[in-house]
């Protein structure tokens, strides 16, 4: 069993009670029915507000504490702003407790800093990106994550996502400076059966091992191939692997220059 370092965050801080919510346990269903497999029970979570927009211009804020949050994969800052407003943000690396950062459409290139895309250099990493301006940040929000700068032109900037595409984002979008917190959660192991359950992810059985009416692999005498189909389906008969499921006319498939990098699958 591994744990990602959390020596980010500020010892014995209580959660600020009034950006909590009741966060109910749907389990997976929609009307009574599993929509979502394989979740149900973990432990009981409270949902913290977090501010995506980040409207408050021109305000300088103070970092407080940076604090765990189990409903994302990154850590989260508790700003307090000079007007005397508290707001929970998503935590860059090399945040820490007592620093200032503000928002403004220019403003220096120091982590957590958030300004306009058009006035952010060609090269600096950026993390919270807006796709609509004044939308909020819809982009770029798990831990280690950032994307990169690469050009600036005609209205847009070029982005390079984690995912490798190149994508065009309206100059007038705001993006927050530096990488995301908590790199090294792509490597937690999580050890046991019990952690799963946990955080709510209930046990998966394999197709192989169920009957032919329950899934496309079950049935056979002993292992069974998964016979004359050309690869691996979902348990509604679907193709599994190399499949695209992004739509094909979808409205914003004009802004993106290259696709993502493909997963190869042996």
């Amino acid at each position: 069993m591994t744990k990602a370092d959390d020596s980010q965050l500020t010892k014995n801080v209580i959660p600020l009670k009034s950006l909590l919510t009741i966060k109910k346990s749907k389990a997976g269903r929609s009307k009574g029915r599993i929509t979502v497999r394989h979740q149900g029970g973990g432990h009981k979570q409270k949902y913290r507000f977090i501010d995506f927009r980040m409207e408050k211009m021109n305000i300088p804020a103070r970092v407080q504490s940076i604090e765990y949050d189990p409903n994302r994969s990154c850590f989260i800052a508790l700003l307090a702003y000079k007007d005397g407003e508290k707001r929970y943000i998503l935590a860059p690396q090399e945040l820490k407790a007592g620093d200032e950062i503000i928002i403004s459409e220019k403003s220096a290139l120091k982590s957590g800093n958030r300004m306009s895309l058009k006035n952010i250099p060609v090269g600096t990493f950026v993390y919270n990106i807006e796709l609509i301006p004044g939308q909020g940040a819809k982009i770029v929000r798990s831990a280690g994550n950032s994307a990169q700068v690469m050009a600036i032109d005609g209205g847009y900037v070029q982005l390079t996502l984690p995912s490798g595409e190149v994508r065009m984002v309206p100059e007038n979008c705001m993006a927050s400076i530096g990488s995301l917190s908590n790199p090294e959660h792509k490597f937690e192991n999580l050890g046991k059966a019990g952690r799963m359950r946990w955080i709510g992810v209930r046990p998966t059985v394999r197709g192989s091992a169920m009957n032919p009416c329950d899934h496309p692999h079950g049935g056979g005498e002993g292992r069974a191939p998964i016979g004359l189909r050309r690869g691996p389906k979902t348990p509604w008969g679907k193709q599994a692997y190399g499949v695209k499921t992004r739509k094909r006319k979808k409205y914003s498939n004009k802004f993106i220059i290259k696709g993502r990098k493909k997963k190869h699958h042996g």
